[in-house]
């Protein structure tokens, strides 16, 4: 693992740290709780190199594309037609400093399924990614393996990651992201700050 300091080209994206797992619904995921600060702080130490992203669920399972629709039938209370879409928005403390433009949204795993994002990377010259947020085991994980493929510095901000199933989080930050330690670094929130220096 390096310890090199990050470019001036590097971004924090942070992933579906939003009301739908945060608070009390199918997806609750209690652990935000415990992250939030640290993603707080990595956020608020770089706004404008950082990213939100928003998960977006369809109005109804059978407007769900493809296999999709199976996985919204087993999970139909977080349609819109059951949910309030304010439940779609960021956490109260990240969506006070969300800047304009600062938020990506996308109905895939993987920020990588948002053109949006590809382009602003692309467009911006990023070749370093950190990545806080939820679910480790989930979207995290399946944005990392994107990025790693596009060639991008990959950082996981350890304490900074939740899953709803806390075992499947060890599982990604003590087991199979050290499997590809030459493309994956894994680091404290201490550490990134420190390392992301002006």
């Amino acid at each position: 693992m390096t310890t090199a300091s990050f470019s001036k080209n590097t971004l924090h994206v942070i992933i579906d740290m939003q009301r739908l797992f945060a608070e009390e619904t199918a997806w609750h995921t209690p652990a935000i709780a415990n992250i939030l600060p640290n993603v707080l702080a990595l956020s608020q130490a770089r706004p404008f190199d950082t990213v939100f992203v928003r998960f977006l669920v369809p109005q109804s399972a059978e407007d769900a594309k493809g296999r999709w629709k199976n996985y919204y039938r087993r999970w139909p209370s977080v349609t819109l037609d059951e949910l309030d879409v304010a439940m779609l928005d960021l956490v109260a403390p990240l969506a006070a400093i969300a800047g304009p433009g600062s938020i990506v949204d996308k109905e895939t795993y993987s920020v990588f399924g948002s053109p949006g994002f590809i382009a602003r990377l692309q467009g911006s010259g990023t070749d370093t990614l950190i990545f806080s947020g939820v679910e480790t085991d989930v979207c995290v994980y399946a944005s990392v393996f994107d990025a790693v493929d596009a060639g991008y510095r990959v950082i996981l901000a350890a304490d900074a990651l939740a899953s709803g199933d806390m075992k499947s989080h060890d599982m990604v930050i003590e087991i199979l992201a050290p499997r590809l330690s030459e493309q994956i670094e894994i680091l404290s929130t201490e550490a990134i700050l420190n390392l992301w220096r002006d």
